[in-house]
């Protein structure tokens, strides 16, 4: 029988975070590198760097990873890019 790999995520996952729209107005945050497993975590951490942030704000954002729409249950994988964008309010 073979050796088993450790199937743990690496320690070190660092996410790239580009912030668009009113979020990235009012943080002053164009964009971050986090070391982050999901999105929810991704969250977490932002609302950690600035107070300008809520998380209710985030989880209201428009997701894309790597170009594709996820969700604040997305997993995310070490060298991903991570765009939020703010929702758009008209009237």
């Amino acid at each position: 029988h073979s050796d088993r790999k450790n199937t743990a995520p690496p320690e070190n996952q660092m996410i790239t975070v580009k912030l668009f729209g009113i979020m990235r107005i009012e943080s002053g945050i164009k964009e971050l590198t986090l070391d982050v497993s999901n999105a929810k975590e991704l969250y977490k951490a932002i609302c950690a760097k600035t107070d300008r942030i809520t998380e209710k704000e985030l989880t209201g954002c428009m997701v894309l990873i790597n170009g594709v729409q996820g969700n604040k249950r997305s997993k995310l994988q070490d060298g991903d890019v991570v765009t939020l964008m703010s929702p758009v309010a008209g009237g």
